[in-house]
């Protein structure tokens, strides 16, 4: 895995941990391509975070700071390296927490929110952290959530609207919009 575009271009990430499923060069992209101007200067959170790679992504092309929250160890472990590969150290604060448990602790507000969830996530639980969401979303949020193409149920709450669908082998990305 590599940086696609911005300031660290080219940078190549860490080793993927154990049990992450990474997003693909090629789907990050595509999303970012399609986000465009949304994330310069965008105070973004990249909740399951995995590698952070769509994070890192999102500093490189122009964000101006960005959470990561993942609950496993070696996750945030992985985030930290490459945000030193990237130089993006002082832009990025790791988190190991829940989804959920770190979205009911604060309020902060975010311009770009990234989910990339486990693919075998619970539905109900998918729902939960979205409905959470709600306070964290600045005025004309942008949200980018991951499934799977073989999943065709979509929960999504009605202060989103979709605003693009993307597919990339078997990743379905939404592009979603604060109403």
């Amino acid at each position: 895995m590599r940086v696609i575009a911005g300031r660290a271009k080219g940078t190549r990430l860490g080793p993927v941990p154990r049990g992450t499923r990474p997003v693909s060069d090629r789907a990050r992209e595509g999303v970012f391509s399609s986000l465009g101007p949304a994330v310069v200067g965008a105070r973004a959170l990249d909740l399951y975070a995995g590698t952070g790679a769509m994070g890192i992504e999102a500093l490189s092309r122009g964000a101006a700071i960005c959470t990561f929250v993942d609950s496993s160890r070696a996750a945030t472990l992985a985030i930290e390296d490459n945000l030193a590969r990237t130089r993006s150290s002082d832009q990025g604060e790791v988190v190991r927490s829940e989804a959920g448990a770190f979205l009911a602790r604060g309020e902060a507000q975010y311009d770009v929110i990234i989910l990339d969830p486990p693919y075998d996530l619970d539905p109900g639980i998918l729902g939960e952290v979205l409905d959470a969401l709600r306070p964290h979303l600045a005025t004309s949020a942008t949200l980018v959530l991951t499934r799977p193409t073989r999943d065709a149920t979509d929960v999504i709450p009605v202060y989103l609207q979709v605003a693009k669908r993307l597919s990339y082998g078997d990743t379905r990305v939404l592009v979603l919009e604060a109403t």
